[in-house]
């Protein structure tokens, strides 16, 4: 029996052609995923639209679409707004963000780049963050998501960095990037994308629309993030290296301006005291007295270890 040859099957059939469970074909048409078959005598009977949908919610699912909204996507298609601009925006999005390729190692290769003793610990974390993953059926190879990445790693071993130290800076540097990333998504999606996406489903045409500016936009989140690190990475590793070299001279000053986080009890005192116009020039002038308190009572504390503060004068 062939899929070309018979356009009616029966659902222990149909499940065998779409790869589905026969509960799993019940439970899509108790949820209206799946039309109801044709009723003939005491037999449910399915067609070739049937099979087709099974493996239309298979790929949604695949691409990470829950069954309600996969319900409201099969919806819009049923209604001839059509699908093809939707799956092209999935494919888009889910599609590689870096042109860079993943590659694979060995295990004697992965020991060899660190030290060339077996950690056994060191490769479950690097699984762990995904730095490596594993073969199936092969236990002394790996497949390297981001060879980059990996070099970064053992270019910090070869430097003296302990492997704990350099999977622990990954975890923090993760959520940071992953913060990050969340920003820039919240800031296109209010600013461009919402025009296109503000109705479920979105329109074939609008869909397509939101896929290429996907493809135009993409860049720009690593461009930013590359360009604001270049600058922070010289201003910070300058300052870094005049403490060390203890050049003369004062240390830069750093003028730009902080957000630092006060009780509410303390903040609600000093409203009372001066009100709102006047808390930021009184919470910088307490501060700069304080400041200058502690620095008289260090001078002072110096000057009797020396003996050069006289407590008879």
């Amino acid at each position: 029996m062939s899929e070309q040859s018979v356009a009616e099957y029966r659902i222990e059939d149909l499940a065998h052609h779409s790869g589905a469970t026969v509960r799993t074909i019940r439970a899509y048409q108790d949820r209206g995923l799946l039309p109801k078959p044709e009723r003939r005598g005491r037999a449910n009977v399915y067609g070739s639209n049937h099979l087709a949908r099974l493996r239309q919610i298979a790929d949604l699912l695949d691409r990470g679409y829950t069954l309600a909204s996969i319900k409201e996507l099969l919806e819009a298609w049923d209604t001839g707004r059509g699908l093809g601009g939707v799956l092209g925006l999935v494919a888009e999005v889910q599609g590689p963000w870096t042109d860079e390729e993943a590659a694979r190692i060995t295990r004697a290769e992965l020991d060899g780049k660190f030290g060339g003793k077996p950690d056994e610990a060191a490769v479950a974390e690097a699984v762990d963050l995904g730095v490596l993953e594993r073969v199936p059926g092969r236990d002394d190879e790996f497949l390297v998501p981001s060879p980059q990445e990996l070099a970064v790693a053992a270019e910090l071993y070869a430097a003296g960095v302990p492997l704990t130290a350099i999977s622990g800076h990954l975890r923090e540097l993760r959520g940071q990037v992953e913060h990050i990333a969340s920003r820039f998504l919240e800031f296109t999606s209010e600013h461009v994308f919402a025009r296109y996406l503000g109705h479920r489903p979105p329109t074939d045409a609008d869909a397509a629309e939101a896929a290429s500016l996907v493809r135009r936009l993409r860049p720009l989140a690593q461009q930013t993030v590359d360009a604001e690190l270049a600058r922070a990475m010289r201003t910070f590793a300058t300052r870094h290296l005049q403490q060390h070299l203890g050049s003369e001279g004062p240390p830069p000053v750093d003028r730009e301006p902080r957000s630092v986080a006060l009780p509410p009890e303390t903040m609600r005192a000093v409203l009372r005291l001066v009100g709102q116009e006047n808390a930021a020039a009184f919470i910088t002038a307490a501060t700069e007295r304080e400041v200058q308190a502690r620095t008289l009572d260090t001078l002072a504390s110096k000057g009797s270890n020396s003996g050069q503060f006289d407590q008879r004068a």
